[in-house]
């Protein structure tokens, strides 16, 4: 008995990573339909007034589909954290305005904390439907589950995620995935 308890201690957690790790990969392949209303970009961290790496690829990838897709409307979000002196959506909104998207285009969701707060906030403020949802390839897959949850249809666009945090990241959503598991959010 003693054993099987063993084993199911180090077999369940592993066939978990596996399970959420595919989960994360094929939803990070997926491509989103042209002409969607809108596009969320999921905050990310914000050194001062610079975007990190992680954000800046998110607001690359985003352009792409916003200049491949003018009708499409921007939303950007993140509120603003230790060691920011600017909201992540406001690092958001002053890049996709330097890059050529009109001000008409992009609204602002300012005061969210959390992945999940992104999209509950954004479908409050703006009665979104569907929306292609913009993060990095490791963060989508909980982040389409998020939205889905607050009642916005996603479709993922995934962004790079930045090598030199990469196995920092997908632990952290790993444990992110299981909360959302036992918790719903």
């Amino acid at each position: 008995m003693k054993k099987i308890i063993i084993i199911a201690i180090v077999i369940i957690p592993v066939l978990l990573v596996l399970f959420f790790h595919y989960q994360m990969t094929a939803t990070a392949k997926k491509t989103p339909p042209e002409d969607v209303p809108y596009l969320i970009i999921l905050g990310a961290k914000v050194n001062g007034t610079q975007m990190s790496l992680a954000l800046l690829n998110r607001a690359n990838k985003a352009l792409e589909y916003l200049k491949e897709n003018p009708q499409t409307k921007a939303v950007v979000t993140g509120g603003q954290g230790p060691g920011e002196e600017i909201t992540e959506a406001e690092a958001l909104y002053q890049y996709l305005s330097e890059n050529g998207i009109e001000a008409e285009r992009i609204l602002l969701e300012d005061q969210s904390t959390s992945t999940y707060e992104n999209l509950k906030f954004t479908k409050d403020l703006y009665q979104i439907d569907e929306a292609v949802i913009v993060s990095n390839d490791f963060h989508l897959y909980r982040s389409i589950e998020l939205a889905e949850k607050v009642g916005i249809r996603g479709f993922p666009l995934a962004a790079e995620t930045p090598k030199v945090v990469t196995v920092q990241l997908y632990i952290r959503e790993y444990a992110a995935l299981l909360k959302m598991l036992i918790t719903g959010k």
